[in-house]
């Protein structure tokens, strides 16, 4: 987690997070996947009168989008082509 910025007070709470996802091949440490992942969660003033529970639920919901956003783009990802390849494969012939 890069980034998790929390409202401190307001009607309808939105909580922003960053995260950094990386697959690394453990044979050869080979970076297959990298990438920086943004998203929101939004919790409006009817969820609940308590802000500190709509906090906690835009918290929840910045996270899953975050999560969900990471799983969407792995359906482009190649692992038999890493990102960044590790200096032990390039020497492979």
């Amino acid at each position: 987690m890069l980034e998790l910025d929390v409202p401190a007070f307001g009607a309808s709470m939105t909580t922003r997070t960053t995260a950094r996802y990386e697959i690394i091949d453990r044979e050869d440490g080979s970076i297959i996947f990298t990438q920086d992942v943004q998203a929101a969660g939004e919790v409006p003033m009817g969820y609940a009168f308590a802000g500190v529970i709509r906090a906690r639920e835009s918290i929840n919901r910045s996270v899953q989008n975050n999560i969900a956003q990471f799983l969407q783009s792995l359906e482009t990802v190649d692992a038999s082509r890493p990102m960044f390849p590790s200096s032990r494969e390039a020497a492979t012939p």
